[in-house]
C-alpha cells in the first residue's frame, strides 16, 4: 500500500508539468533480501521455481550477476506457476490503477542466460511440463531431445516456450488496460534476431504486436563491456541492421534502446562516444538512451545530453514521426527458419543486409506480418528454409505479378517450381559476411559472387559516398528524407570520432529547381541547389561528419 501511495503522488506530480512516468518491475525473475533467512521466495514456494532436465531450481546468488547483492537470493519463477501468476497479475492491476503511465517489465525469460544454464532450454518444473503436455501431448522431460534441431518435439518445445513468454505479456497488458486503458507495457528483452531468442523464449517479433514498444538491450562487439566506445565499423553496420529489424517488426510502436556508451576506455571520450551512439540510434528511427557506465540512471556528461536532447527535440517532427522505409528491395526475415537453423539463417540475413547498405542500395524487411503487401520489385529469401502455407502462397503470388526473386541457400521445397528465380545454393552472402569479420576494412565483395548485381534495382536513388557511410531513405508522411550515418575511420576502443566525408553525392528524382535542405547531426540546416541531370538532381553535400538528415523543398 505504500509503494502504491508513493507512486501514484509520482504520478500525479509528473502529470502536472506534462510529463509522464513509468514504473520497473520485474519479470521472473524474484530477489530476496537475505537468502539466509526462512522467508526466501525459493524456500516458501519451491514448487514455483523453474528448472533444469535434471530438476536443478533456478537459484542463484551474488556471483551470477552484478545486480544480485551479497547476501540475496535471486530466484526465476515459472510462468505456469498458479498461484504466483494469479498474484503478480494482481499487482499489475494495482500499478495500473495508481495512474501510471506505463509499466517497464525486465527481462521475462526461460532462465537460460546465467552461467550454466545457457544450454539448458528450460524449463522442466512440473507446471510448465504439464502445461506442455496439455498443448501437445508430449513429456518435455523424455520425448524432447534437447538442442536436436531436427527433433520435432524439440521443435515444438521452441515454439511452446516462445508462445508462453508472448501469452504472459498479452495477458500482463490486458489485466493492466483492464483498470487502465492508456497505459504502456514495455518488456525489456535483450535477444534481437539472433539465436538467443527462442533460447530465452522472448522472441521481440512475435511480442511487438502485443504489447505498447519494446526496449531493446541490443548489444554488439567482441569487447565484454559492450558499449559504443568500444563497437568495431562492422558493429555498427550490424547494430544498424539490428534496429532497422527491430523497426519492421513494430510497425507504429515505438522501439526503446538500451544501450551505453562508455564505461571507463582510456583512449576516447565520453561525449564521442555519447555522440556515435545517439546519431547511430536516431539514423536508423530509434530513440535515444544514455546512461553512466553499465547502469540505469545518471550520464556519462550531462552536458552532451543536454545538448543532443534539446537538438532532438527542436527537430521533433522528423524524430518524433513514424518512418516508412523505402526502398524496391525486400529482405525477408522468416522467424521459424531463424528458430530452427539459427546460425545459418541470421549470417546469410545480416550478410545480405550488410552487403545492401554498404552499396547504398535502399530496402525494407519483410516480415511474415507484411509479406503478402511487400509491393517492391525485388525479394530477397536469405536462406529461408522454412515457410509456412500462407508465406508461400505468399511468395507465389508476389512472384507471378511480376515480381523478382534472389533465394539463396536451401530454399523450403514450396519453392522448388519458381523456375525464373535467381538461385544462389551456396549462399555467398555467409562467406561475405565471414570476410567481413576477418577483416571489415579490406572484406571483398567479390566473396558474394554475382549477387551483389543481382541486388541492384533502379530506382531513380543513388548515392556516391564511402561503404562505410549508411544512408536510409524513408517517408515521414508525403515527405522523403535521406538519413545518413557515418562510421568511416571508427576504431574499436582508439578512435571515435569518425574520418569526415567530403564528396557525399545523393541523385533523386525532382522537378527542376528543387532545392535540398540539410540537417547536419546537432548543426544548423542549410539549403542546397543541385544539377540537374534529366528527370533527376544531384546534389553534393556539405561536408558530413558524424550524421545528417536530408529533404527536398
Amino acid at each position: 500500500s505504500e509503494k502504491l501511495a508513493a507512486i501514484h503522488r509520482v504520478a500525479e506530480a509528473a502529470h502536472r508539468v506534462n510529463n509522464k512516468v513509468f514504473v520497473y518491475v520485474a519479470g521472473f525473475e524474484c530477489i530476496s533480501a537475505h537468502a539466509d533467512s526462512p522467508r526466501t521466495l525459493a524456500k516458501e514456494h519451491p514448487e514455483w521455481l523453474q528448472r533444469k532436465s535434471s530438476g536443478e531450481p533456478a537459484i542463484f546468488d551474488t556471483k551470477a550477476a552484478f545486480w544480485i547483492a551479497k547476501g540475496e537470493e535471486d530466484a526465476w519463477v515459472s510462468p505456469y506457476a498458479a498461484d504466483w501468476r494469479r498474484l503478480y497479475m494482481e499487482r499489475m492491476r494495482q500499478i495500473a490503477a495508481t495512474g501510471i503511465d506505463g509499466i517497464y517489465v525486465d527481462i521475462p525469460y526461460w532462465m537460460t542466460h546465467f552461467t550454466g544454464w545457457e544450454d539448458s532450454w528450460a524449463s522442466f518444473d512440473d507446471s510448465t511440463v504439464a502445461a506442455f503436455r496439455r498443448q501437445t501431448g508430449l513429456d518435455a522431460r523424455k520425448d524432447v531431445t534437447i538442442g536436436n534441431f531436427s527433433d520435432p518435439a524439440f521443435r515444438k518445445w521452441i515454439e511452446f516456450r516462445i508462445q508462453t513468454i508472448t501469452a504472459f505479456l498479452s495477458e500482463l497488458r490486458s489485466n493492466a488496460a483492464a483498470v487502465n486503458p492508456s497505459i504502456a507495457i514495455i518488456p525489456e528483452i535483450y535477444p534481437g534476431i539472433e539465436a538467443e531468442s527462442p533460447r530465452v523464449g522472448a522472441d521481440v517479433y512475435h511480442l511487438y504486436p502485443q504489447v505498447d514498444a519494446i526496449a531493446h538491450e541490443y548489444e554488439f562487439g567482441d569487447n565484454e563491456d559492450h558499449t559504443a566506445a568500444s563497437r568495431t565499423p562492422l558493429d555498427w553496420f550490424q547494430y544498424q541492421i539490428g534496429i532497422r529489424s527491430f523497426r519492421a517488426f513494430a510497425g507504429e510502436k515505438p522501439t526503446w534502446i538500451l544501450n551505453y556508451s562508455w564505461d571507463g576506455a582510456a583512449h576516447v571520450t565520453p561525449r564521442d562516444a555519447m555522440l556515435n551512439l545517439f546519431m547511430s540510434e536516431l539514423m536508423a528511427g530509434a530513440n535515444l538512451w544514455d546512461a553512466q557506465g553499465h547502469v540505469m540512471s545518471g550520464s556519462n556528461d550531462m552536458a552532451t545530453r543536454t545538448e543532443v536532447f534539446h537538438w532532438v527535440a527542436a527537430h521533433g517532427d522528423i524524430f518524433d514521426a513514424h518512418r516508412e522505409f523505402i526502398g524496391e528491395v525486400g529482405v525477408y526475415f522468416s522467424d521459424t527458419t531463424r528458430n530452427f537453423y539459427p546460425k545459418d539463417f541470421v549470417a546469410s540475413y545480416r550478410g545480405v543486409l550488410l552487403l545492401l547498405l554498404e552499396h547504398h542500395i535502399q530496402f525494407r524487411i519483410v516480415t511474415p506480418r507484411t509479406l503478402n503487401s511487400f509491393q517492391g520489385r525485388l525479394l530477397v529469401l536469405p536462406d529461408v528454409r522454412i515457410l509456412s502455407n500462407v508465406e508461400s502462397k505468399s511468395v507465389h503470388r508476389y512472384y507471378h505479378r511480376g515480381g523478382k526473386l534472389v533465394i539463396t541457400g536451401s530454399p523450403d521445397a514450396k519453392l522448388k517450381d519458381l523456375s525464373k528465380a535467381a538461385l544462389y545454393p551456396d549462399a555467398p552472402e555467409r562467406a561475405y559476411l565471414k570476410s567481413a569479420e576477418a577483416n571489415f576494412e579490406h572484406a571483398d565483395s567479390e566473396a558474394a559472387g554475382g549477387l551483389v548485381s543481382a541486388l541492384h534495382v533502379s530506382d531513380g536513388f543513388e548515392v556516391s559516398a564511402s561503404p562505410r557511410v549508411v544512408v536510409h531513405l524513408a517517408n515521414i508522411g508525403k515527405q522523403q528524407y535521406i538519413f545518413l550515418a557515418n562510421f568511416d575511420g571508427l576504431k574499436a576502443g582508439e578512435i571515435a570520432t569518425p574520418r569526415a566525408q567530403s564528396d557525399v553525392e545523393v541523385t533523386l528524382r525532382a522537378k527542376p529547381g528543387s532545392r535540398l535542405h540539410v540537417l547536419p547531426f546537432l548543426g544548423q540546416e542549410s539549403v542546397l541547389s543541385g544539377k540537374t541531370d534529366g528527370p533527376r538532381i544531384r546534389f553534393t553535400l556539405p561536408v558530413l561528419e558524424r550524421g545528417a538528415i536530408a529533404w527536398m523543398d
